[in-house]
């Protein structure tokens, strides 16, 4: 699987220029790339079918990954706010600095801004060092499961972010296949509430 194109809405401070910071994107990263479909071929290969292929298969294999290197998964936090937010997907701890959370989109656009908002008031409350988000490229998202968030439907909203006065590193990664494959399985669908994924 290919990074296309990663976005900072914030990256400033000690953490943003640290060897641990460092250490996490290049984790995150591998985890992204290794992702192959079909399994084991190196590459990741997607049906060309619209809505076709579902998103939690792709999600799973990261989670494995960072899980492997230490990342604690479906971890709740206490961001310091009334609401008690869902868990979140990964989350690495390190001891010179705050946690650091990991949100892989599997949900609609509405989910996209709950994640960056769950990562950006973790940062606001001193309980996260920052936070990144994956979401699929234009390209990728018509092949996925229908109103996937996406990168395109969430850059709008960029400047939101980017006006925060907080210090710490918040992102966007946004993903794409490798390639397209007529003659590739399609990624199955699991089920989320009355949705398929």
């Amino acid at each position: 699987m290919l990074v296309k194109r990663v976005e900072y809405l914030v990256k400033s401070g000690k953490f943003a220029g640290s060897r641990e910071f460092t250490q996490i994107y290049t984790q995150i990263t591998e985890a992204i790339t290794s992702i192959s479909w079909p399994k084991k071929t190196g590459k990741f290969e997607i049906l060309p079918e619209r809505k076709g292929n579902g998103v939690k298969p792709i999600k799973q294999k990261c989670m494995h990954f960072l899980k492997a290197k230490g990342w604690k998964l479906e971890e709740r936090l206490n961001l310091g706010s009334r609401l008690k937010p869902g868990p979140i997907d990964a989350v690495f701890e390190n001891p010179n600095y705050r946690k650091f959370a990991f949100e892989w989109e599997t949900g609609n656009i509405s989910s996209s801004h709950r994640a960056l908002n769950k990562m950006a008031l973790g940062m606001i409350n001193g309980v996260l060092a920052g936070g990144i988000l994956v979401v699929p490229s234009r390209e990728l998202y018509q092949y996925l499961t229908d109103r996937i968030g996406n990168f395109p439907e969430i850059e709008p909203y960029f400047p939101l972010w980017k006006s925060m006065n907080i210090e710490g590193v918040l992102g966007v990664i946004e993903i794409e296949y490798d390639s397209i494959n007529p003659k590739s399985p399609a990624i199955p669908k699991g089920t989320d509430g009355r949705a398929l994924r």
